[in-house]
């Protein structure tokens, strides 16, 4: 609720700046999600998502791949790929290894945990799940695959936009991972105990 007030707050003053600064701006011009077509939320950490997974992916930058999935999301974290042609011409490769190339990226973009891929009728990369990027984000800091200012810049903005508690939900999902490991081999070294003693 509180999160819902400043952002209308924060709507607010930017209409009013705008009133002063772009007072004639014609209708046509300005882009208003409420009211214009074609439209999808996004994450507001992703361009630093995107700084990050290019640092990691160099010589094959692929943040502008995630991006362009993330433009083509229907509003929802699972996309269906019917024409990986169009995804790769979207994200900027062209040529006939456009698609091979663009399949680079997205093993990239998987191997980063930014998303999941199940195969279908057009291949490897049929179903996409688009993952919580601020998660695979700490992940990525996790498996020391991130420098130490750009964490440092993440987190400022994950604080900046309300989303702290999602770093919180995937460090106790990893723990519970973690317990529920330790309790599974906890058992199996019982049951070998117990079956050598036997």
């Amino acid at each position: 609720m509180q999160a819902t007030a400043k952002r209308m707050k924060m709507a607010d003053r930017a209409q009013q700046q705008m009133d002063i600064h772009f007072p004639n701006m014609p209708a046509a011009w300005v882009w208003r999600r409420k009211t214009n077509d074609g439209y999808t939320t996004v994450p507001r950490t992703l361009p630093i998502a995107m700084q990050a997974i290019d640092a990691q992916t160099k010589g094959q930058p692929a943040g502008h791949t995630l991006f362009c999935l993330w433009a083509r999301s229907p509003d929802h974290p699972l996309i269906t790929i019917e024409n990986p042609a169009t995804f790769a011409s979207e994200a900027g490769f062209v040529g006939e290894r456009a698609v091979d190339t663009w399949r680079r990226r997205m093993k990239q973009l998987r191997e980063l945990w930014f998303i999941q891929t199940k195969s279908g009728p057009t291949g490897e990369f049929h179903y996409v799940l688009l993952l919580n990027p601020n998660a695979a984000m700490e992940w990525m800091r996790t498996a020391g695959k991130m420098q130490d200012g750009l964490y440092a810049r993440f987190i400022d903005r994950v604080i900046e936009v309300g989303a702290h508690s999602e770093i919180e939900a995937i460090r106790a999902h990893w723990k519970q991972q973690r317990e529920v490991q330790a309790a599974t081999e906890a058992a199996k070294n019982t049951v070998e105990v117990t079956t050598k003693v036997a």
